[in-house]
Formats: structure tokens, sequence, C-alpha cells
């Protein structure tokens, strides 16, 4: 599952302001974080249209500990994107 723009802009509030040169967008992560929470696989096994793995995990690793990702999945669902129960998310971050 991907989201779009539109989408996006409805918990765009709920992630940090991007700054300096990045890479990726925050568009770009989320939808990478939603493939892995699809899909079950590996973050070296994100397809290359996502971008660096190793940059998308390092930016979802420092949201789960600022508790970004929370607030994002809740947001989510308050907005019927996704219908994922948020106990049901495992993402691993090790």
């Amino acid at each position: 599952m991907e989201i779009t723009p539109e989408q996006f802009a409805t918990i765009e509030h709920c992630l940090p302001r991007q700054r300096g040169n990045v890479s990726l967008s925050n568009l770009q992560v989320v939808n990478a974080i939603l493939y892995v929470a699809e899909h079950g696989c590996k973050w070296r096994g994100l397809p290359k249209r996502f971008g660096n793995w190793h940059t998308i995990y390092t930016r979802m690793n420092r949201w789960t500990k600022a508790g970004v990702l929370d607030r994002m999945f809740e947001e989510l669902q308050r907005a019927q994107v996704v219908r994922i129960k948020i106990e049901a998310v495992s993402l691993d971050s090790t």
C-alpha cells in the first residue's frame, strides 16, 4: 500500500519538518514504512523505488524513538487511510 500526496497532506503535520539537503521526502519514507508493514520484508529487501533502505531505516528508527510513528499511524487510521491495528504493527528496528 502506498498513500497519495493528497492522503499524505492529512498526516504531514504529525511528521518532523525536513531540513537541509535530504535525499528522501517524508512521503517516500512513509510509503516505504507502509510497504514493510504490509509485506513483512526486511529493510534490505525494500524495492529500489523507495530509495536507500538504510536512510529509510534510520529515519524510521528516529521517528519511533520520538513517538512520531505512533502519531502517524493514529492519524492514518483516523483519516481512514489505513486499517491496521496499531498493536499489530511490528517493524523491526534492530
